[in-house]
């Protein structure tokens, strides 16, 4: 059974918006990794941008991850307030992966097939007819 867990999207503030809840809930960042972590494939980011955070993940109580990422405008993304989350589901598996990608991106849109990235998933992300985005992110290091 897949689990579920909310991504933020920031304008820029990420660090600082998630040092405010670590005050909060307390704990330790599971993750954090900054643009300057992206292999040169993945993009030319501009020197003023690359320490900017990619992902941060903060564990909160049992089971639950809330994770971010800094939207850069130069990476063409655009940071809507209201339209700045998602659902991220992490699988047991690569084909319980598919199912749901393809589940949820029917009649929606696909804005990044499933495919291995660089971080070590096998990864997807879309916006499903009723409009709620959703990352499919299944660790490829897991043990099945």
């Amino acid at each position: 059974m897949p689990s579920l867990n909310p991504y933020l999207n920031f304008a820029g503030n990420t660090e600082e918006a998630f040092n405010f809840y670590k005050s909060v809930f307390g704990g330790e960042f599971q993750s954090l990794q900054r643009f300057r972590d992206v292999p040169p494939e993945g993009g030319n980011i501009p020197e003023n941008e690359k320490d900017k955070i990619m992902h941060i993940a903060l564990p909160i109580g049992k089971g639950n991850m809330l994770m971010a990422t800094d939207a850069l405008e130069c990476m063409g993304q655009k940071l809507t307030v209201g339209d700045n989350f998602y659902i991220t589901i992490q699988p047991d598996s690569r084909e319980e992966a598919d199912k749901l990608f393809n589940g949820l991106s029917a009649g929606g849109k696909v804005e990044m097939p499933m495919q291995d990235m660089f971080w070590g998933a096998y990864y997807g992300s879309l916006r499903d007819k009723f409009g709620i985005q959703w990352m499919i992110n299944y660790d490829t290091n897991q043990k099945k």
